[in-house]
């Protein structure tokens, strides 16, 4: 179980839940879908009782990196948080969630304790998808997905067979009513398509040898997951077009289908 870093949360609270956690998520405060109970100031002497707590009992936190800034550069303006905390909390594992910015992985070997997770549509588009033709509410996410420079680079580091990066899906199933309105939720619904996807992704590039790491032993290794469940997916190719309600991308019936070309497994 993942916990909520809000602002009422203590070492006291930690120390009562933490045989019960793998890891605590901060969000700073509105800057994504339900993240109005995040903190509003990022101030390392404020949080350093709760992520020294973290430290003694190897619990890793888990960032949304985000500011308020230019929505392009907000996770590049968050850098200088992440390097504090890094240098302040080298035994902590910080993990920097679903990475868009190509600048954010120059931190994963400047850094031991930075990791990074990277989700299909960061690995997979670009800001085209979204807004460069007709306007594609459905692949609206935060931080929202950037440049063909950025998104090349996140596949060059995860074709690396990094060993800090790791898959994390980040999907969000809002209601088709809530993506397809003015101010719609911010999120993309890709857990229906996400192992289809990357298995086509590491095919491509001829180095689906990657992928079992990429997408399970990195974070088992990284979070010291052991004594969990062993589970196996099997994925087969499929002839192109016999697509069915898998591909559906939103939770309402009768939801708008996105990607359902390029996908080639099952």
């Amino acid at each position: 179980m993942t916990v909520f870093y809000d602002r009422d949360f203590g070492p006291e609270a930690l120390e009562d839940i933490k045989e019960h956690i793998t890891a605590v998520k901060y969000y700073p405060m509105g800057i994504t879908t339900n993240s109005e109970g995040g903190l509003a100031t990022i101030d390392v002497e404020s949080v350093r009782s709760v992520l020294e707590k973290l430290e003694e009992c190897g619990i890793p936190l888990l960032f949304h990196g985000e500011t308020n800034g230019f929505v392009m550069d907000r996770e590049y303006e968050f850098l200088p948080v992440w390097e504090t905390l890094a240098k302040e909390f080298p035994k902590l594992k910080i993990m920097m969630e679903h990475i868009s910015d190509r600048r954010t992985l120059e931190l994963l070997d400047k850094y031991e304790n930075l990791y990074a997770t990277v989700t299909v549509h960061h690995l997979l588009y670009t800001l085209d998808d979204l807004i460069g033709g007709m306007l594609e509410p459905h692949m609206f996410c935060k931080p929202v997905i950037k440049t063909p420079a950025d998104r090349d680079a996140i596949q060059k580091a995860v074709l690396s067979g990094h060993p800090k990066i790791m898959f994390g899906s980040d999907s969000a199933p809002h209601l088709q009513t809530n993506k397809e309105k003015a101010g719609g939720s911010a999120g993309i619904f890709t857990a229906p398509l996400a192992l289809p996807l990357l298995a086509a992704f590491f095919e491509k590039h001829n180095r689906l040898d990657l992928m079992q790491a990429f997408v399970s032993d990195n974070a088992r290794r990284i979070y010291g997951l052991k004594n969990i469940p062993e589970k196996k997916v099997t994925l087969r190719k499929r002839v192109l077009g016999s697509t069915g309600e898998l591909w559906q991308c939103s939770t309402d019936p009768g939801g708008k289908n996105i990607g359902v070309e390029s996908v080639q497994w099952v």
